[in-house]
């Protein structure tokens, strides 16, 4: 990994981004005042953070800031470095398995799910927001909203490389952004939160997002092999109750931590205190807090002042929960399938490298999810969406 990083920060350098031991620099502005400029090491911590989906940046604007992200070769490389190792750990996967295909079905399905969170943001960043583009509506609005919903965007970026980073870093747990999550439209930026309320098995993080996805993969072979009266089984182990309860545990655990705290945010004073914005946009702002905290992300709506004593503690908490009760029962999930000895696949055994295979995984990624979290996004971004529509903004 350090050649690596090595590499990309030189290739940086060479883009512009700044790499210095210097804390600040001073330079005349065009009224003759000085300017303090802070610089240091970005280019070297730009490299770390993302390859190793951390996302916190050198500056308060993160990947936004022209001394972190100058140009769209350098955006590409961050949005690349995001997903690199967690795409590449599902090749691993393959390999230590001892069956390529294996691997190749898992990345299939993270990929397709990817692709569909891009293509949805993407669509709806583009159809804009139609308050600003009404006759009598502020012509400098309506200018910079012709082309889709530029609010929030860096304008060397634009509306396509601000969704393709925006939804990589919340299908990974990176975090690191390049627009205003907040400024999205409704339902993209519900998307943006989906992706991290699925567990972030969309690649996700350095390892966490494959133990993720196979933890969806055993329900997958349970509930495909109960459908066909078939023993259920997964690279030669067979299912039982035991790991069937600790994964339905685990996924569980997650969203209730999500939910819960969301729910104590949206009814005590002090949660409803932190908002900047009323109404569904609010309840998304804390929605997402809580969803970026428990899914390692740290991304943020940041409407939200979630410095507060009450939201430090709450985050905290369901951090904490949302982390450790859904990692344990992975462990356990593996410990327990490590000691079964190894069947033979026969007739009966249902493939799980087969397309058929990646579309069940992907089929029950997106029913889990929905059935969990479609409540909660109803009442935040699907009703915002319509109340957008109906000429009413937050």
């Amino acid at each position: 990994m350090l050649p690596i990083c090595v590499v990309l920060s030189l290739v940086y350098v060479s883009q512009g981004v700044v790499q210095t031991l210097a804390g600040t620099v001073t330079a005349g502005t065009i009224q003759g005042a000085a300017q303090t400029i802070h610089v240091g090491p970005v280019a070297s911590q730009e490299a770390v953070k993302l390859l190793g989906t951390n996302g916190g940046g050198f500056f308060n604007a993160n990947s936004s800031h022209p001394f972190e992200n100058p140009t769209p070769l350098t955006d590409f490389l961050q949005v690349l470095s995001i997903l690199a190792i967690p795409a590449g750990l599902t090749f691993m996967f393959g390999k230590m398995t001892g069956n390529m295909r294996q691997g190749v079905a898992v990345f299939a399905a993270m990929l397709i799910l990817f692709t569909a969170s891009v293509a949805v943001m993407y669509s709806f960043e583009r159809a804009g927001n139609p308050n600003l583009t009404t006759a009598g509506a502020n012509q400098v609005a309506s200018a910079t909203q012709t082309g889709g919903n530029t609010e929030g965007k860096e304008v060397r970026f634009g509306i396509e490389a601000s969704t393709l980073f925006g939804s990589a870093t919340t299908a990974a747990s990176a975090g690191a952004v390049n627009a205003s999550m907040s400024s999205l439209t409704p339902l993209s930026g519900g998307m943006a939160m989906l992706n991290i309320a699925l567990g972030e098995v969309v690649f996700g993080g350095a390892g966490s997002g494959l133990y993720g996805m196979l933890v969806f993969a055993v329900l997958a072979v349970f509930i495909a092999c109960l459908m066909v009266g078939r023993t259920p089984e997964y690279l030669g182990k067979k299912i039982g109750p035991k790991e069937m309860k600790l994964a339905m545990f685990a996924v569980l655990a997650v969203a209730a931590s999500i939910l819960v705290g969301s729910a104590i945010g949206v009814v005590t004073p002090a949660g409803l205190a932190a908002r900047l914005s009323a109404g569904p946009h609010g309840l998304t702002e804390i929605l997402y807090a809580f969803t970026s905290g428990v899914g390692n992300n740290g991304s943020a709506f940041a409407g939200l002042n979630a410095a507060t004593r009450f939201y430090a503690v709450a985050i905290g908490v369901c951090m904490m929960l949302g982390r450790y009760l859904f990692i344990i029962p992975v462990l356990a999930i593996a410990g327990s399938m490590a000691a079964k000895k190894r069947v033979p696949p026969s007739a009966g055994t249902f493939p799980t490298d087969s397309p058929l295979f990646v579309g069940l995984l992907v089929g029950v990624v997106l029913i889990v999810g929905a059935l969990t979290f479609f409540p909660a996004f109803a009442l935040g971004p699907v009703l915002e969406h319509f109340l957008m529509h109906a000429g009413q903004l937050f």
